[in-house]
């Protein structure tokens, strides 16, 4: 899939919102500023969040309870061994909410398996291409109309 810009990238992830689950994993590959926290944007502000949203660099998580579901936006960036994931609750948050998380390669073979994985490569010719793993969970639902 094609994304031309960061509007385009964002309303992806408006259109994603809808689809979300408690329980699903929204896994974002990319290099840096290849539009991860761009489409964790769109799909926060599709479920109805008006802040500003930023990349969780620093504090590793972001939760955002009052949305439904709940979702913990999760950078897992500065995560050096995929033990130190386990301080971080992820599972917990599962239980009724959702994750999305940049940096999922951090995580080596912890990523959930139902975690739906989407690429974000930028492209010489400007915006950005998007490929998906589309797990069994989400097979109904992919791709977002």
């Amino acid at each position: 899939m094609i994304l031309a810009d960061a509007e385009a990238t964002e309303a992806l992830g408006r259109s994603l919102a809808g689809l979300l689950r408690g329980g699903d994993v929204v896994a974002l590959f990319g290099d840096l500023g290849a539009g991860k926290t761009t489409l964790a944007r769109g799909i926060l502000r599709g479920l109805g969040f008006g802040g500003d949203v930023a990349s969780p660099t620093f504090p590793l998580v972001l939760p955002y309870e009052g949305l439904s579901p709940p979702v913990w936006h999760v950078d897992l960036y500065r995560i050096e061994e995929p033990d130190e994931v386990e301080a971080l609750a992820l599972d917990e948050a599962l239980e009724d909410g959702a994750l999305l998380v940049e940096w999922p390669e951090r995580l080596g073979d912890r990523l959930w398996r139902q975690a739906l994985r989407l690429t974000l490569v930028p492209r010489a010719a400007g915006g950005r291409a998007l490929t998906a793993g589309v797990p069994a969970a989400w097979e109904a639902r992919w791709p977002p109309r």
